[in-house]
């Protein structure tokens, strides 16, 4: 069974993406990855069509979400694994935050326009294509037209944290989302914990998260270990992914490349049985 390669954090162009659903799934399946999940920032449209697609590259499906949520004024991303997507208060919270994408993406844009920048939302939806609308489509705006060379310059520029046309988004706090995962019946891990400080990480095990991604693109074998050692102190899950979005050079090379095996995903499957 640990042979077997299983890819818990994945993207979609329905998001910040830029493979289609099918697409990542074919990919995945050259890259040797026989249980995948799709975890787009604040949708689920990805598994509209992404159930076929794996049942054609005999891939196990797992459904998944990524949630953005705010502790101590910092941004924290949740991974929801095995959720239910037919859940009616998820796909209630997953439109809202998709039409609040909408009105951060015109606030940066009106920023934008008034550094000079011509630039207009429908611009913006050409790269987007249906997806919940994040800063990357706007990048990509920024580097069609001309104004950027690349999406580093854009967001060095004017779209990263406290550039001149930042936005923050709007997030539920962490105690609710994981509820909200909950609700819907599925498993709640903090995402690339190397990007936060250890307090903060700490304060996200006392409100009850399920586990923690021991295995991202960010994480040195260092920061590895010592995750996986907080995963076994505290009676956690462990999960892992490529994190993969497709387009850059760099994350072009991680799927197939970041992962956990058979068992971890066993271990993730009977805590989902206990939950029933």
């Amino acid at each position: 069974m640990d042979s077997i390669k299983v890819d818990l954090h994945t993207h979609t162009n329905l998001s910040d993406g830029v493979y289609s659903p099918c697409e990542l799934i074919e990919l995945a399946n050259k890259n040797g990855i026989n249980a995948l999940s799709i975890t787009d920032h604040d949708s689920i449209n990805a598994y509209e069509k992404a159930y076929e697609c794996a049942n054609d590259f005999n891939i196990e499906l797992i459904p998944g979400v990524e949630i953005s949520t705010d502790l101590e004024d910092k941004e924290i991303h949740l991974l929801g694994l095995f959720i239910n997507i037919n859940s009616d208060e998820l796909k209630k919270y997953l439109n809202f935050f998709r039409e609040e994408r909408f009105h951060r993406a015109k606030r940066i844009i009106n920023k934008l326009n008034n550094l000079g920048i011509s630039i207009s939302i429908d611009d913006v939806l050409q790269f987007a294509n249906n997806s919940a609308i994040g800063r990357p489509h706007i990048a990509n705006t920024l580097i069609e037209k001309g104004y950027v060379k690349n999406y580093q310059e854009a967001f060095e520029k004017f779209l990263g944290d406290y550039s001149p046309a930042f936005e923050r988004k709007i997030h539920v706090s962490v105690q609710s989302a994981l509820k909200l995962i909950n609700e819907a019946g599925g498993l709640s891990f903090v995402a690339h914990p190397g990007y936060m400080k250890e307090n903060l990480l700490i304060k996200l095990i006392e409100y009850g998260i399920d586990g923690i991604e021991v295995i991202h693109p960010s994480h040195n074998e260092n920061q590895i270990q010592f995750y996986r050692g907080i995963v076994n102190q505290y009676c956690l899950l462990e999960t892992g992914g490529s994190d993969f979005h497709g387009g850059k050079k760099m994350d072009s090379e991680n799927l197939g490349k970041y992962f956990i095996s058979g068992t971890q995903l066993s271990a993730i499957k009977k805590m989902t049985q206990m939950k029933l």
